[in-house]
């Protein structure tokens, strides 16, 4: 139960860093640490299937891509717009809502006793791959073809057009 409790410090701590941080190169490196923490809570929760598609798909591949693009931009304090009170005044009255939220939260949970299950197969990948493709087989071909025929559509919209005459 420790480890819980420093790993969700450590997303605590790395979440905050990456909202406070003025350089948006470090605040993206520090998303990219606090994903990481979450696919260790991921590991800790018996979700294997979730750690490694957190790892690979958000750490490996999203957070890389928004790097590459902040990195591509080079934002200086020159080219940074002015920020008006009309968005400072939404994003204090956003903060006050995600600050009752968790007020909210932990006032639930206060009143839980915590819950133990025997059943230490619910993460895994075979219990996944069996309610996928037994019950939802039809959505899944459905979503898969769905994605072929955007990948096909995006390919037709990005090829150039060649005159022949």
């Amino acid at each position: 139960m420790g480890i819980f409790y420093f790993v969700a410090f450590l997303s605590i701590f790395f979440a905050l860093m990456t909202i406070f941080t003025k350089n948006p190169v470090h605040s993206v490196l520090y998303l990219v640490i606090t994903f990481f923490t979450f696919t260790v809570h991921y590991i800790l929760l018996n979700a294997q299937f979730l750690a490694v598609v957190n790892f690979i798909v958000y750490m490996g591949a999203i957070m890389v891509l928004f790097l590459f693009v902040l990195m591509l931009l080079n934002l200086n304090k020159d080219t940074e717009p002015m920020k008006s009170t009309l968005v400072k005044t939404i994003g204090a009255i956003a903060g006050m809502c995600l600050l009752a939220t968790f007020l909210g939260a932990f006032r639930v949970l206060d009143g839980q006793e915590e819950n133990v299950t025997g059943n230490t197969d619910v993460g895994l990948v075979k219990n996944l791959g069996k309610v996928l493709f037994d019950e939802f087989l039809l959505p899944f071909e459905l979503s898969s073809i769905l994605l072929l025929t955007a990948m096909v559509g995006a390919i037709l919209l990005a090829k150039k057009e060649t005159k022949e005459g």
